[in-house]
């Protein structure tokens, strides 16, 4: 432990951390509050659970009047209150002491609930009418109100219960509608993501910390020599394990929105059969005629478990009407932003002559997939982004398919391919395990490794991490001060992440480290 004397520039130095504007301490002020505030905050209540018709309904109330509301709905008094044990009472109206429901009721002190406050809880039967009855009964009271949307998240964060990256897992909890989305939101909801950000903000906070006494004591001599090559170790480890971090081809993102298939090919290859096919109903128009499809038509498909938006597009053709240009104009851009192109192909239009079978489907996929062309000619689309269906199989004789998978598996440069009939559904089933298995690997397993980034927000804040401690290497043997502030500007995009970065933190690390004043 170092020892050092308190000068006036120590405290020059204090005073300028608790002082700056910087927007790096916003994230503490701004978004936490203390325990006086969250009792000075208003009562509200709201249905907690689903709405419709169900066997029970949950009402939940929060704030400092909850008990309040709680004895008046219902008679309990405060000696027969057991915190966290339900009770079967009858609920009244507080007004007209009518007889609104029978039901289990529940009382949650402050701080030993999910805000933080004092909360209540009323399980009552589902019906609209009853539940009707307990929120106006609930709003009747005085200082109660009914709470805004994810007002009482909103306040289990400014409690300190959970962090920015809880809150996002717990909304992403909610929705989920796959069993993959469930299993990655409740991991992040656990904290694991959290805490990995809050790892790397304690190692910046150090690491700024001994930067910042460096430039203090440096020159008295007092700061052992290695402090800084100390600091120069821990930003580049850290650099190493954003970089990784952001590696992860946005698994975590894709899981958590959907990975977006889109079905592209010409006129009449069977893109809308296929679409139907997969989502086991008439989602799209099918017909002889050329061109129905003109617009995109959206779906989404639980597949094993793993989301897809599944989306049918315009054939690919030079058209004169101008409704039809619009559509190819729209499913080329839907290619573009896909994640994995299923290009459909009509088998019957296969060359007569099986060894022409792969440069043809080679030139059919550069006009589908023009932007996607690799720079090594005749290397062929990305395998990763991209299945060839070969459709309408049932019209092709089988010996025919045979010798055509023969050639084709002799070609490299092609993506998988399969036949398939969307009229018979012959080769569905090998053609939904090929599907499946891609659309895992693009969402990888959530459970897997080190947890993965679900959020653009989280992403941005990241690079921007990255960029700032660039700049710590850039200035590093030119301007200390300025090599500081890339490392606190890292810790400003991290601290918005989490939502918990403040000053004193800082201030506690180099009074610890380094014992100034004592």
């Amino acid at each position: 432990m170092i020892m050092l004397p308190v000068t006036h520039r120590v405290w020059r130095r204090v005073v300028c951390i608790l002082k700056t504007s910087s927007p790096w301490f916003a994230p503490q002020r701004s978004l936490r509050r203390s325990v006086g505030e969250l009792s000075d905050a208003e009562t509200i209540y709201a249905l907690s659970s689903g709405h419709g018709r169900c066997g029970v309904a949950v009402v939940r109330v929060s704030g400092p009047d909850s008990l309040t509301a709680l004895r008046k709905m219902t008679g309990l008094t405060s000696g027969r209150l057991a915190p966290r044990t339900a009770f079967l009472r009858s609920i009244t109206d507080p007004r007209s002491k009518e007889l609104l429901d029978r039901g289990l009721v529940l009382w949650f002190p402050g701080p030993h609930s999910f805000t933080g406050e004092d909360s209540a809880e009323f399980h009552i039967h589902g019906g609209p009418a009853v539940i009707a009855a307990v929120l106006q009964a609930l709003g009747s009271l005085p200082g109660v109100r009914p709470a805004e949307a994810g007002e009482f998240t909103r306040r289990a964060f400014h409690a300190g219960k959970l962090g920015l990256t809880e809150v996002e897992g717990l909304g992403d909890l909610i929705h989920a509608e796959t069993e993959a989305q469930r299993r990655q939101a409740l991991r992040q909801m656990s904290g694991e993501l959290g805490l990995l950000y809050q790892d790397w903000s304690q190692r910046l906070k150090r690491a700024l910390a001994h930067v910042e006494a460096f430039i203090d004591f440096s020159e008295d001599e007092l700061i052992e020599e290695g402090v800084l090559n100390q600091v120069d170790r821990s930003v580049c480890e850290l650099q190493r394990e954003i970089e990784v971090h952001l590696r992860d081809e946005r698994r975590g993102e894709r899981l958590r929105s959907g990975v977006q298939v889109v079905i592209a090919g010409a006129t009449n290859a069977g893109k809308s059969s296929l679409l139907n096919t997969l989502c086991r109903r008439p989602a799209a128009i099918v017909s002889a005629v050329a061109g129905t499809t003109r617009d995109v038509v959206e779906t989404p498909l639980d597949l094993g478990g793993l989301p897809v938006l599944l989306s049918d597009t315009a054939g690919l053709r030079d058209s004169t009407d101008s409704v039809e240009q619009e559509g190819v104009r729209r499913a080329r851009e839907r290619v573009e932003q896909a994640d994995l192109s299923l290009v459909v192909v009509d088998s019957t239009q296969l060359p007569p002559d099986d060894t022409l079978v792969p440069d043809f489907l080679q030139g059919h996929l550069r006009s589908v997939l023009p932007s996607r062309e690799p720079p090594e000619a005749g290397a062929g689309a990305d395998p990763e982004r991209c299945l060839l269906v070969l459709n309408k199989s049932d019209l092709v004789p089988l010996d025919r398919r045979e010798r055509v998978e023969e050639e084709l598996r002799r070609s490299p440069g092609l993506p998988p391919v399969c036949f398939l009939s969307c009229h018979t559904s012959s080769g569905l089933e090998a053609f939904l395990s090929l599907l499946h298995s891609h659309v895992r690997t693009l969402c990888g397993d959530p459970l897997s490794g080190s947890p993965s980034l679900t959020q653009a927000r989280h992403r941005a804040h990241l690079q921007q991490c990255g960029l700032a401690l660039a700049q710590y290497h850039h200035y590093r043997n030119q301007d200390l001060a300025l090599a500081a502030e890339g490392v606190r500007l890292a810790l400003t995009s991290l601290g918005r992440i989490t939502g918990r970065v403040g000053a004193e933190e800082i201030l506690d690390i180099i009074f610890r480290d380094f014992c100034i004043g004592k």
